[in-house]
C-alpha cells in the first residue's frame, strides 16, 4: 500500500500546476509580516502555529517579526493525511496560557472555514483578549458557510486541491517551497 501511495504522490508532483513560485510565497509572507508588525509590535503577542500545515508559513513569518513575542503551537486536524475533512480531532493544546493574551493564530489555508472557526472559538474560550488570524492562503469559493475570516491573508488560490509551502497532498509535499495545484482539480 505504501508503494502505491508513493507512486501516486510522485505522479501528482510530476503533473502539478505551479500557482505561485517560492519567490511569490516569500513576498506574500513579507507583506503579511509588515501588516502584523504594524498591528502587534509592542503588544507581546502569543503566536500559535497550527500544526502541521502552518509549520513552514509560521517559520517564514517569524523571520520578519522583529519584536518580542512568544511562540507555541496547537495541533488539531480534520484531515489526518486524507483529502476530505472529518470531525476535528485535538492532538496537542498549547502549553502557554491564552488568558489575557493577544494571540496570533497562524494557519496554512482558509478553505471552508470549519477548522479555523473551531480554533478561533477555542482561543476565545481560553481567555484570549484579542485574536488575530493569519493564513498563508485563502481559497476562492463560496463554501465558507461559517463566514470565517482571517485578518491577514498571504495569497488567494483557486478552488483546487493545493499543496506546498506547508500544505500537503495526502501527507506529502509540505516541503515544496512554492504552491501547486493537483492537475485536474
Amino acid at each position: 500500500m505504501r508503494e502505491d501511495r508513493l507512486q501516486e504522490v510522485e505522479r501528482v508532483w510530476a503533473e502539478a500546476d505551479c500557482l505561485y513560485p517560492a519567490e511569490a510565497v516569500a513576498a506574500a509572507v513579507a507583506r503579511m509580516a509588515q501588516a502584523i508588525t504594524a498591528d502587534l509590535a509592542g503588544r507581546n503577542p502569543l503566536v500559535l502555529c497550527v500544526m502541521t500545515g502552518a509549520l513552514l508559513p509560521t517559520a517564514l513569518l517569524l523571520q520578519h517579526l522583529a519584536f518580542p513575542l512568544e511562540l507555541d503551537y496547537l495541533h488539531a486536524t480534520r484531515y489526518d493525511g486524507e483529502i476530505q475533512g472529518a470531525a476535528l480531532r485535538w492532538i496537542h493544546e498549547p502549553r502557554v496560557s491564552l488568558m489575557g493574551r493577544v494571540v496570533l493564530l497562524v494557519d496554512d489555508i482558509l478553505d471552508e472555514g470549519v477548522t479555523l472557526h473551531a480554533l478561533q472559538t477555542w482561543c476565545a474560550g481560553q481567555g484570549a483578549v484579542e485574536l488575530r488570524t493569519a493564513v498563508l492562503t485563502q481559497k476562492c469559493h463560496d463554501r465558507n458557510r461559517l463566514d470565517t475570516r482571517a485578518d491577514y491573508v498571504g495569497l488567494e488560490v483557486p478552488d483546487r486541491y493545493v499543496f506546498g509551502a506547508g500544505m500537503d497532498y495526502k501527507g506529502y509535499w509540505r516541503n515544496v517551497p512554492g504552491i501547486y495545484a493537483v492537475r485536474g482539480t
